[in-house]
């Protein structure tokens, strides 16, 4: 159906083309009252959408005439024009396409003239007239008038080659116009976020937004964006974590409190990782990490179900995954332990752990133990996680804001969830005791002090608030972006919209 070559056009050709294209839509405007309303008409008596004329015609026979009249508007991604009888696919924005024919004995001379002068492929336009099928069946709407809706100036890449995926990540408008994939992660990722509210709203769970911008960035430990803001005279930090304003609600009485939320960390990029980022983060008063635990499978199995209609999704590449059943739960120290053949405990000397990370090439640089033993535990276990599992019970001197264990002594109630061989979220018993919380956040101010970029800082407000009595509480956070990763089997880069890059 299509007169187009296969090969991408040059810079030259481009070039070209835009000033034939400008050319056009200089005379659609200078015409507009023989031509329609011009290039970028502001209005079109569109009646109805492509999908629906198909859902609604899809029983119409070959060569038939429906005797039903519509005007539907789609963009131009096949053309063809051979003599007076023209053709061209008019597509949605769903990917949902319709045959359009444009006549003599139908439109006129006069207009057939115009089509076959001033359409291009990727210009949006308007046709009106019977829906009929083709003597191949194909369904199509017999047009008896037609309109340009909007005069593309740039032509569109060459449909039948694959983009880039540097032109899809750049462009990504032209990779939802050329790729069906595209348009699904788009539709995946608002099934995800409905699902997750629909969820949390089921369990008596609140939605609430937090500021992005911070006087003082805390919540997690990394490298914030830092900003001025002229109005107040004063640094202020782009949010980092949602925490320390979830945990002030929860003190305020709201006990199942939830967000969705941008969060923007001055760190690396790479495959699991963005500087800007989607973030769910979750507080139920009188839960536990064992809670919080069983709410988090809940709320990602919920998910899968919403897209997939089945716990065992398929990723793009073909692959199952079965996020169904209970997951399992597993010991950092035990798991580690047994890994390497040695029992591990939090009182492992500094001294071994050392021994042991350069035994096997691990630079760690960072001066707390517990840091040893997670970079440890990724090097032996992390890599042998097939299931969905969470990994329970962290060191103590790496989670400042978590409970420590109420029978371990040395690590705290915190689980890392992991899918795909990534860390797909994390939960804690939350500390609420204000005197420890300072004790904890003093210390993060000396490491402050001492270079570490990544360190919190003494939140005065925040401990005021908990000072006003917290209840037991477990939390969660979770990344979006890394769920549709977890649901999709895609890149973090597919199933971000429009990602940040160089």
């Amino acid at each position: 159906m299509a007169d187009e070559t296969t090969h991408e056009p040059t810079a030259e050709e481009i070039s070209e083309q835009k000033a034939v294209r400008l050319a056009k839509r200089e005379r659609l405007i200078a015409e507009a009252s023989d031509l329609g309303d011009g290039a970028y008409p502001v209005s079109l008596p569109v009646t109805t959408t492509i999908p629906e004329v198909r859902a609604r015609f899809v029983g119409l026979g070959v060569d038939e005439r429906s005797g039903e009249t519509v005007g539907v508007s789609g963009r131009v991604v096949h053309l063809r024009n051979t003599g007076k009888l023209c053709f061209a696919a008019l597509q949605s924005g769903d990917g949902s396409r319709i045959q359009a024919m444009v006549s003599l004995g139908e439109v006129g001379e006069e207009a057939l003239a115009a089509w076959k002068e001033l359409v291009d492929l990727g210009d949006h336009v308007f046709v009106a007239g019977e829906v009929i099928t083709s003597r191949r069946g194909e369904l199509s709407i017999m047009a008896t008038e037609w309109r340009m809706a909007a005069k593309a100036i740039n032509p569109l890449p060459n449909l039948h080659n694959e983009l880039s995926e540097e032109t899809r990540v750049r462009s990504r408008y032209l990779d939802l116009i050329a790729r069906e994939q595209a348009r699904r992660n788009v539709l995946d990722r608002a099934t995800v976020n409905a699902s997750l509210r629909s969820t949390f709203t089921g369990l008596g769970f609140v939605e609430v937004e937090t500021p992005m911008l911070q006087v003082m960035h805390g919540g997690a430990s990394a490298r914030p964006f830092v900003t001025h803001s002229n109005a107040f005279d004063t640094e202020l930090f782009l949010r980092i974590a949602p925490e320390l304003y979830l945990k002030r609600a929860v003190v305020g009485g709201i006990e199942r409190v939830f967000e969705i939320n941008r969060n923007f960390r001055n760190e690396g990029a790479d495959s699991t990782h963005s500087p800007e980022f989607a973030m769910l983060e979750a507080y139920q008063a009188y839960g536990d990490y064992h809670s919080i635990a069983d709410l988090t499978q809940k709320l990602i199995q919920d998910a899968a179900y919403a897209v997939a209609g089945s716990h065992v999704v398929t990723w793009a590449d073909g692959t199952e995954y079965d996020l169904g059943g209970e997951w399992d739960r597993l010991s950092m120290y035990d798991s580690l332990g047994a890994a390497i053949g040695e029992e591990i405990t939090p009182e492992t000397p500094m001294s071994r752990l050392k021994e042991l990370a350069d035994a096997v090439e691990i630079e760690v640089d960072h001066p707390l133990p517990g840091k040893y033993v997670e970079e440890l535990w990724e090097h032996h276990v992390k890599s042998g996680l097939t299931r969905p599992t969470f990994v329970m019970d962290f060191p103590l001197d790496t989670s400042p804001l978590v409970r420590q264990h109420r029978s371990i002594p040395g690590v705290v109630e915190k689980w890392d969830l992991y899918v795909r061989g990534f860390e797909l979220a994390t939960g804690y018993s939350e500390l609420v005791d204000p005197v420890v919380q300072r004790e904890r956040f003093v210390e993060q101010s000396r490491l402050a002090a001492g270079g570490d970029p990544e360190a919190m800082r003494l939140d005065e407000e925040f401990l005021r608030a908990l000072e006003f009595g917290m209840p037991p509480t477990g939390g969660m956070g979770m990344g979006i972006d890394r769920l549709l990763m977890a649901v999709t089997g895609l890149g973090i880069r597919e199933t971000i919209l429009f990602p940040l890059v160089k």
